[in-house]
């Protein structure tokens, strides 16, 4: 017996990093998906340190061909796919008059058209197994601002594509959520952090302290906290939450 299958893109770092290897628990199969082989390899080890059996599969989700190539990867492997974490992507956060259509174009082809793909190619092996499938957006969907606008943009429409996803998910026998993860402390923000300190003559320390004043909450999240809720979307007691939108951001959305 294969046993059952998950697929986390990201997962060279951060939460998709986090979310891999909390699955581990749960399933004794990962595939790894993300740009950067080293890294990859990284999780691998923690993964099957965790009790899987990792695959690691190093590709860009901005290219259109690639999901299939990781479908039928997975497939070939495995021969089942049970549950999909979309968590890859990344979107400059740049003025909303200062960003170029390249930079527009780039956030959107990993974050939200290689969800959307790659959701579309493992969509038959998730019928079959009465699968699950996360999309993850971020709580700037909710207020998106000038500052930083393809951010809220792009997440906003991740969350409307879940949303797609979830109602042909009712015929199909496929369960899909999406969850929107608020500041959260990984290498990611701390390099912003490092970048944007020095500019403004204060010391990283003080850069992200001014950034919790800012957004009224008392600490950054962790990625293992948002891992554990992701690992619960696509466990058998979350079975009846689909077409549902979770926000995790330590109270910073402050509206109902």
């Amino acid at each position: 017996m294969i046993g059952n299958v998950a697929i986390v893109t990201g997962a060279s770092q951060g939460i998709g990093k986090a979310t891999a290897v909390r699955l581990a628990r749960n399933f004794e199969n990962i595939v790894l998906v993300a740009r950067n082989r080293n890294n990859l390899v990284e999780t691998a080890d923690e993964v099957t340190s965790a009790g899987a059996k990792p695959l690691v599969v190093d590709a860009d989700l901005s290219v259109p061909a690639v999901a299939d190539e990781i479908a039928a990867e997975a497939m070939g492997k495995f021969g089942r796919i049970d549950a999909l974490l979309n968590i890859a992507g990344a979107v400059p956060q740049v003025d909303l008059f200062e960003m170029t259509d390249e930079q527009w174009e780039a956030g959107m082809a990993l974050k939200l058209h290689g969800a959307r793909r790659l959701t579309i190619r493992c969509w038959e092996a998730l019928k079959a197994s009465k699968g699950a499938v996360v999309l993850t957006s971020g709580n700037s969907a909710l207020f998106p601002k000038a500052g930083y606008a393809a951010v809220g943009t792009i997440n906003a429409a991740i969350v409307a594509l879940a949303k797609a996803f979830a109602d042909r998910g009712l015929r199909d026998g496929v369960q899909v959520n999406s969850v929107l993860p608020g500041p959260v402390m990984t290498g990611r923000r701390k390099s912003y952090l490092e970048h944007w300190a020095p500019i403004h003559n204060v010391s990283v320390e003080d850069a992200g302290q001014r950034f919790l004043q800012d957004s009224g909450i008392a600490r950054y999240g962790e990625p293992e906290e948002i891992a554990e809720l992701m690992a619960f979307l696509v466990s058998p007691p979350a079975r009846w939450l689909t077409g549902a939108q979770l926000r995790m951001d330590g109270g910073e959305v402050t509206s109902i």
